[in-house]
């Protein structure tokens, strides 16, 4: 199985669909399988105190008017629909709540993902299995035995999924990746396990996670840490995307079979270097 690589666009498109686009352009272009957004109803998601609270932002003074800054309506989602399908790229949004995630899948996308916000969503969680599609877990925040419980639902559902180890701190200290967990993970519950990255650094977690055994890499990209939004200094800039995707996928070729034999190549200089001398 090749490594299936997510960017994550989220909401570093700051509500721009011409962003959006070069993002999914760029994601493209590096040889990633899929570009995926965040999709939230802001009046279920947020209560009406939170969102009537102070935030300046460059959509306004309050909390709604960043949120609803950042959300795409149904006809700029139709246009990236459109816009992937030209390009030959698949997309995806993980939902926030239940009328997200019906929303979400009106586009009939390939894969859900459910964010470690969500772990605890029994409602959306349902929605979600309901579906029996293909979904990417984010374990970001849980216990083992939080992950036990998912992993119970989603197998007593009958609704394939993967899990991806993760850590949900924007950036992640490299120090904080326990990306053993990877393995741990695999040998407990017998699936796929691939890997959530939020670290500013950009390949060394990564390499390490596939070499590990990651059957999946989600990374953010961005056009500009420097840019507005919460996520932007946790993601990859896309003039530095195409080497990150070479490099990850040349790691599974690195590891090779792990058993010992002479190769044909080192054959040859065996036959004009190797000295035998019989005591």
């Amino acid at each position: 199985m090749s490594l299936f690589i997510i960017a994550e666009i989220g909401i570093n498109h700051n509500g721009s669909l011409d962003l959006a686009k070069q993002l999914i352009s760029a994601a493209k272009d590096a040889g990633c399988d899929a570009a995926k957004f965040q999709k939230r109803t802001v009046d279920k998601v947020y209560s009406r105190e939170f969102l009537d609270s102070p935030r300046e932002s460059p959509w306004g003074a309050t909390q709604r008017d960043q949120k609803m800054g950042l959300e795409f309506t149904r006809e700029q989602y139709q246009d990236i629909d459109r816009y992937c399908k030209e390009l030959g790229i698949a997309w995806s949004a993980s939902a926030w709540d239940v009328d997200a995630q019906k929303f979400v899948r009106d586009f009939d996308v390939p894969f859900n993902k459910v964010a470690s916000a969500m772990l605890g969503h029994k409602p959306l969680l349902r929605e979600i299995m309901a579906e029996r599609k293909r979904t990417f877990i984010s374990t970001g925040m849980a216990t083992l035995e939080e992950v036990d419980a998912i992993v119970e639902q989603f197998e007593r559902a009958n609704c394939p999924y993967e899990l991806l180890h993760c850590n949900s701190t924007y950036p992640m200290r490299e120090e904080d990746a326990n990306l053993r967990c990877i393995p741990m993970l695999k040998q407990r519950y017998g699936c796929e396990v691939g890997y959530s990255g939020h670290e500013s650094s950009l390949i060394k977690v990564c390499v390490t996670a596939v070499a590990l055994g990651a059957s999946s890499l989600e990374r953010h990209i961005t056009l500009d840490r420097a840019m507005y939004g919460s996520d932007q200094a946790a993601s990859i800039e896309t003039h530095a995307l195409r080497d990150f995707v070479e490099t990850v996928r040349k790691v599974p070729a690195l590891m090779g079979s792990g058993v010992k034999e002479v190769t044909p190549a080192e054959l040859a200089v065996r036959k004009k270097l190797r000295v035998e001398v019989n005591g």
